[in-house]
């Protein structure tokens, strides 16, 4: 029988399937740095997907990598159940656009130039 979280695992999986998005799930073996459940790329936008089984946070090692790739521009759903806020992403529109936007705003400083 599935775990709460399994389930949940199972259902981002669908969601991503539907969508047509590229991802996988890193093997965590303790080498080689932390990750998130999910990683994925869709329409050239990078993001990362923690699983929850209901009711449960991320563990602080978690929080930081959740912070480490969003200030890296990826865009990053923790989901303990409901997956409509990662479903309207990508169903691009402007949630999609909106979080573009916003990473480009944020990051137009030259952060991309190599020095």
């Amino acid at each position: 029988m599935a775990t709460e979280e399994g389930k949940v695992k199972a259902a981002v999986k669908e969601v991503l399937k539907a969508h047509g998005a590229y991802w996988h799930c890193p093997v965590q073996n303790g080498m080689g740095a932390p990750s998130l459940d999910f990683i994925g790329c869709f329409k050239g936008r990078y993001f990362g997907i923690e699983t929850k089984a209901p009711g449960k946070k991320p563990t602080p090692r978690q929080e930081l990598t959740i912070k480490v790739i969003e200030d890296a521009g990826g865009k990053v759903f923790v989901i303990d159940g409901d997956t409509s806020e990662l479903e309207q992403w990508l169903g691009g529109g402007d949630a999609l656009l909106r979080d573009i936007a916003h990473y480009d705003r944020a990051h137009a400083n030259g952060m991309y130039a190599c020095e």
